[in-house]
């Protein structure tokens, strides 16, 4: 069976946004809906105008760093033959040009604002697709060396961003700036703790630079994806915080409102079915 799912890079900054809109301008509709019910032969004349016209899915950064989207699309399209075109990117941007109707869905972890959207009727068929964690990752603690945060608060995320504005100098913590889902939990975590980050400690990235790499290149804290974190992470760093509820990740799909692209709603059934959560349950860092 044929199949094939690509990632297509949007930059990031100022000009990502007309940019995407450039990039995902829609071709025409396949004209008849595809379903799993269909006869074998229409089934397989589907597939092949699908490799023509692949469904536009914006995935978070962290979700393909993680390898999750990934081993997703690759199972999807194996069972169904249907061609996806994987957008990586920011969750809120893509969420901003899933409304927009520039993709034809998304898979995102950034409840509070998909919420909002589905509230509105923007976007259709949200489902759960997994369980994750964000954890602050930063300098590992190494003998009896100084450690600026302590380990009486490793399972307590806002006691630790407390104390890292309150260290002395010495240290920093970065930050995407770029409305990922682990930023957004990063600025809703600065929040809770009452604490409104600055220079020179804080520093916030350029659009384009890998937070996971930069982390790890420059010894600093940050918030980011737990299994993405086991993917591309590791020393001189450490996983510093973990476990604390307000750490929790939650992965999401949903199609878009203002397009309906024929395979969206067989996407969408097929990651949240029992199919997609065992691929999900055997990514590490995941529940499915």
């Amino acid at each position: 069976m044929q199949f094939r799912y690509d990632f297509m890079r949007v930059p990031d900054g100022p000009a990502g946004p007309a940019i995407m809109a450039a990039m995902l301008s829609r071709r025409h509709l396949l004209a008849a809906p595809l379903a799993t019910l269909l006869p074998a032969v229409s089934a397989r004349a589907q597939q092949r105008k699908s490799l023509a016209d692949p469904l536009r899915l914006g995935v978070d950064r962290a979700l393909v760093d993680s390898g999750l989207a990934p081993a997703l699309l690759h199972a999807f399209g194996a069972d169904t033959g249907i061609a996806v075109k994987a957008v990586p990117g920011a969750a809120l941007p893509l969420l901003d040009a899933l409304e927009r109707g520039e993709l034809d869905a998304a898979l995102t972890n950034t409840p509070e604002a998909e919420i909002k959207l589905d509230q509105q009727g923007l976007v259709h068929d949200r489902q759960a697709v997994a369980g994750g964690e964000f954890v602050i990752v930063g300098p590992a603690v190494r003998g009896k060396g100084e450690d600026v945060l302590g380990a009486a608060l490793a399972r307590d995320a806002v006691g630790a961003l407390k104390r890292l504005a309150a260290a002395p100098a010495g240290f920093s913590f970065l930050s995407a700036a770029d409305g990922s889902g682990a930023h957004v939990a990063e600025q809703a975590l600065w929040r809770k703790a009452g604490i409104a980050p600055a220079a020179p400690w804080y520093v916030t990235l350029a659009p384009g630079e890998n937070l996971l790499a930069q982390v790890r290149a420059r010894g600093a804290f940050a918030i980011v994806e737990r299994a993405a974190w086991l993917a591309r992470g590791g020393a001189p760093l450490a996983v510093r915080v973990e476990g604390d509820p307000a750490l929790a990740e939650q992965v999401h799909v949903m199609r878009s409102f203002r397009v309906n692209h024929p395979a969206g709603k067989i996407f969408v059934a097929w990651i949240a079915s029992a199919k997609g959560r065992r691929v999900t349950a055997a990514q590490r860092g995941y529940r499915g």
